[in-house]
């Protein structure tokens, strides 16, 4: 039988990987997948959608609210929330809401795009009372079952997979040198590093290695182009932060999917993205630089073990790291049938039908009343589930508010505050 899946999905990443997701889950190729992006600050745009491909057979780009009515009428039989914590609580809370009474709901399965360093136990809280929640790893399986355990959720609603996206050729050592140069690529992430320093020394290194080596291909594999919203503001976009003009010609920029870059990637470098476990799979060479430290903020901690640490100056020496293959299989780099057990758990559950029990969020009123309205505010839905006329500004606006409130203060007290005292004493 074929399936009709509901992907809501808030960034083009998170697009990507429902929709991904939802055709390796589904058991019939004829599966439609309906496309629900949500209205934001980084909902994709056509150029985004493109650049990431997947396939939508319809697309819909709305609110929180207009979602949850759209998907409460829905004839899907599985719903995939491809979003960040909170939207997936509210979606949860709103839809448990929404589908009371309903004799047969759609199956509700959710989990994370990519490496989880972060906020493990405010994620896992925001996703539990989904009927499924994935994990892309056995490490990641283990840690979401125990924390789960501990909370009293449901740890069998955790079921390993892989990232949805692995795949690809494997890597080909002789093509370097026969079809093309070597090639180093730099894969970029909004927030990592955070500085703008410590984003131009990344440039500078990337071109210090292009110098050094004049037979290589360096490429700066970029997030988005300058100007695109994506799920993370980008602070200082790469390519401007140093003139083009002090850039070796043997260096480029690279936009769009990850997979066509990759194919022509002789060694993959990078502070800590997910892209690394995508060259990892694939057998390409891959390096997690230790230019700006081993910490929690960066997300390389989760790298420990792998033998993949590395340096920009050990890369200009012509260091090649090579990941160890014990922590590579803990971590979801090697699995040969990585979607089985999630697609039969999913199948069972789509079976079960009428029988299935009615969705239940793990974080409710009863237990988190002082916590739970507020966050449900901020995505305009309200306690009844309904939607809130004014939700105010979405978080990232308030956040970007107080910001700029911070730094005009800053300039108050650093800079207006001795101007206007010594103009006192004149």
């Amino acid at each position: 039988m074929s399936w009709e899946v509901e992907v809501i999905a808030d960034s083009d990443s998170r697009w990507k990987w429902g929709e991904t997701l939802a055709r390796r889950l589904a058991p019939d190729a004829g599966t439609t997948v309906h496309a629900t992006l949500l209205l934001g600050r980084s909902c994709p745009t056509d150029q985004q959608l493109r650049d990431v491909g997947g396939r939508a057979d319809t697309l819909h780009r709305l609110s929180m609210t207009d979602a949850v009515n759209r998907i409460a009428t829905s004839r899907a039989q599985v719903v995939v929330l491809a979003c960040i914590g909170g939207s997936v609580q509210s979606l949860l809370y709103a839809l448990s809401r929404a589908w009371q009474g309903r004799t047969n709901r759609p199956v509700v399965v959710t989990g994370y795009v990519g490496l989880v360093y972060e906020r493990v136990v405010d994620g896992l809280v925001s996703r539990a009372g989904s009927d499924v929640v994935l994990a892309n790893s056995a490490n990641d399986a283990d840690r979401f079952r125990a924390i789960y355990a501990d909370l009293g959720a449901d740890p069998d609603s955790v079921v390993q997979t892989a990232l949805p996206f692995l795949g690809g050729a494997p890597y080909d050592p002789t093509a370097a040198g026969r079809d093309r140069p070597f090639t180093l690529t730099f894969v970029s992430q909004p927030g990592v590093p955070e500085t703008k320093v410590q984003r131009r020394f990344v440039v500078r290194q990337a071109a210090e290695h292009a110098r050094r080596h004049p037979e290589r291909s360096v490429i700066m594999k970029l997030r988005g182009r300058v100007g695109e919203r994506t799920t993370h503001v980008e602070p200082y976009h790469y390519s401007s932060l140093v003139p083009a003009r002090e850039l070796p010609a043997n260096l480029e920029f690279a936009y769009g999917a990850m997979s066509p870059v990759l194919d022509r990637t002789d060694l993959c470098v990078t502070v800590s993205s997910t892209a690394a476990i995508e060259a990892m799979h694939r057998g390409i060479p891959t390096g997690i630089l230790t230019d700006f430290g081993i910490r929690e903020s960066l997300g390389n901690q989760l790298f420990l073990g792998s033998g993949a640490f590395t340096s920009w100056r050990a890369l200009h020496e012509g260091a090649v790291p090579r990941p160890r293959e014990e922590w590579m299989a803990r971590n979801g780099v090697h699995d040969p049938a990585p979607y089985t057990a999630a697609s039969a758990r999913v199948a069972q559950l789509v079976e079960q039908g009428a029988s299935l029990p009615p969705l239940r969020p793990w974080l409710d009123l009863a237990d988190a009343g002082g916590y739970l309205p507020d966050l449900l505010a901020r995505y305009g839905v309200g306690v009844d589930g309904s939607a809130v006329h004014d939700p105010g500004p979405p978080p990232f606006a308030r956040r970007a508010a107080r910001a700029v409130a911070r730094r005009a203060y800053g300039v108050g007290v650093r800079v207006l505050e001795p101007r206007i005292k010594r103009m006192a004493q004149l």
